[in-house]
């Protein structure tokens, strides 16, 4: 231990001796290294945002649906339109499954703009659903009250705003008994959700909830757009039971929704099961290309670095000939000798990765800052500086210490 200290010290002596050639050297691996810290710390941010907006949508939903949130392209959609349509009694024979908590059918519709007086709000979605769409979907009711039973069976013409839509139209005022006119059906407010914040940079608040009755009343499917046909009808959110096993329960749904359909054991499934996870999983293999890509740009600077690296320790080893030749004089081993060089060269690399990780932190949390951008950042990228560091140190310094533990000590001793 001591001599290892020692040897440390004197690794430090040297790096004093020559500070701005020193800097200049682990100049590559500390950019480098900043690039890795500060870009993965940015992009944990973001999947952790992520994850946190989904578990707030509702993690644990199935989502059963004509179509596949993967995208299939345009040539699979005449298929997909001649699929069955989804129907609310779907949803109620799959809330008789043991291992489902609910399921609810659900049917949307994007508007270009919605006025109330003097005001205005842009692209409002418009939700039909029934009483247990806020408690599936994690809404929460801030005033007013929640769609009952009785709206959706005697068809009433009320529905439920989004924080958004409050905030645009009523800055000043209540909503709650005002009237709003839905492509000119009149649609009296009950009711606002709290706010919830926003997905993938798309805001969960610009919408109204109406029994869905009252959306097959007011806004009648457009079955000769085949773009309708596919996407314009219902889909089922499916809340499993407490402790359910997710691949169990889909499994269950799949299984029900085959015999409704009369599909036969040889014929492919006509519907589609969606899961949050599967969004989860799309982002990750988006933020997995950015990923490669700072790898890659972080291994050219390392490498730039380790080359100058390598050089230095060439230069030390020949400006340190004599010294060399002294050590192995008094008795130093090849080994002794080769170890300390390449001691040094793992500081030096160390040293820039040190500074590299401090810099990173800063600039990513300088970056979060000024920016919508959250930075997060993990132990495991902290030690995977210092391992990009250790490696350069060591894969560069190799050869530098190789050369000065084989150097004749007698030819070493005559060198000017």
């Amino acid at each position: 231990m001591t001599e290892l200290l020692s040897r440390l010290f004197l690794s430090f002596q040297t790096f004093r001796t020559h500070k701005m050639r020193s800097f200049l050297t682990t100049l590559g691996i500390i950019i480098g290294v900043t690039t890795v810290i500060a870009i993965l710390s940015l992009i944990e941010g973001l999947n952790r945002s992520v994850a946190e907006q989904i578990q707030s949508i509702g993690s644990d939903l199935i989502y059963l649906q004509k179509f596949t949130w993967v995208s299939t392209g345009e040539r699979d959609l005449d298929k997909l339109a001649d699929r069955p349509d989804l129907f609310p009694d779907d949803a109620e024979a799959i809330t008789k499954l043991p291992s489902v908590e609910i399921a609810i059918p659900e049917i949307s519709q994007r508007l270009s703009q919605l006025k109330y007086k003097d005001k205005e709000v842009n692209s409002p979605s418009i939700t039909g659903s029934d009483e247990h769409y806020a408690w599936v979907n994690n809404h929460v009711i801030e005033s007013g009250r929640d769609l009952s039973r009785d709206d959706v069976l005697h068809r009433r013409a009320v529905g439920i705003i989004g924080s958004y839509i409050t905030a645009q139209l009523f800055p000043n005022e209540s909503p709650i008994g005002k009237d709003l006119y839905l492509n000119g059906h009149r649609i009296k407010i009950i009711g606002v959700f709290k706010e919830k914040g926003s997905f993938l940079g798309n805001s969960l608040d610009n919408f109204i909830l109406i029994p869905y009755t009252v959306f097959e009343k007011y806004f009648p499917r457009n079955t000769s757009s085949i773009f309708s046909r596919v996407y314009g009808g219902y889909s089922i959110d499916i809340k499993p039971k407490s402790g359910q096993n997710i691949e169990q329960v889909t499994d269950d749904i799949r299984e029900l929704m085959r015999r409704r359909h009369g599909l036969g054991f040889d014929e492919d499934d006509d519907f589609e099961l969606n899961t949050q996870q599967i969004l989860m999983e799309l982002y990750q293999n988006i933020t997995k290309v950015g990923f490669i890509a700072i790898v890659a740009i972080a291994a050219i600077s390392l490498v730039v670095g380790g080359i100058g690296i390598m050089n230095i320790m060439l230069v030390s080893v020949a400006e340190r000939t004599r010294e060399i030749g002294i050590r192995k004089a008094v008795g130093a081993s090849d080994h002794y000798i080769l170890t300390q060089f390449l001691i040094e060269s793992i500081v030096l690399a160390l040293v820039g990765g040190i500074i590299g990780i401090m810099l990173g932190m800063l600039l990513a949390a300088l970056i979060s800052a000024v920016s919508p951008l959250k930075a997060a950042v993990s132990l495991w990228m902290i030690l995977l500086g210092f391992g990009f560091s250790a490696s350069v140190g060591i894969f560069f310094g190799i050869y530098p210490a190789r050369k000065a533990a084989s150097l004749n000590p007698i030819e070493a001793l005559r060198y000017e």
